[in-house]
């Protein structure tokens, strides 16, 4: 059975950073397989996700780079009843934003 929130999301806001920022190097996203991984990216941030799954969420650590140095943390997403996931990101020892994020299709992507 495939989880609800498998698959690639576009990151359409974030608390700390504006769109200009999320999508400085492309389109910022997340995403998350049924094998318990995924991975990120968003302005100079891109990270590979250890995932544990419940019902409607997914909680997460994070290893990564952040501007080319490296950089690690944890988060979390929710399906919401309109079809979006809301979430945070959180950098170890440092920042932590929420996002917002609707499922990757080709016009989401721009």
């Amino acid at each position: 059975m495939t989880h609800p929130l498998a698959g690639k999301w576009r990151i359409v806001e974030m608390e700390l950073w504006d769109r200009e920022f999320i999508d400085l190097i492309g389109p910022g996203y997340i995403a998350f397989d049924d094998e318990g991984s995924g991975d990120f990216a968003f302005g100079a941030v891109t990270g590979t996700l250890d995932c544990g799954y419940a019902k409607a969420s997914i909680h997460f650590t994070w290893e990564g780079n952040d501007e080319m140095d490296e950089a690690a943390g944890d988060g979390w997403a929710e399906l919401q009843d309109d079809g979006l996931i809301s979430g945070e990101i959180g950098f170890q020892h440092g920042d932590e934003s929420s996002f917002i994020a609707k499922r990757w299709t080709s016009s989401t992507a721009c």
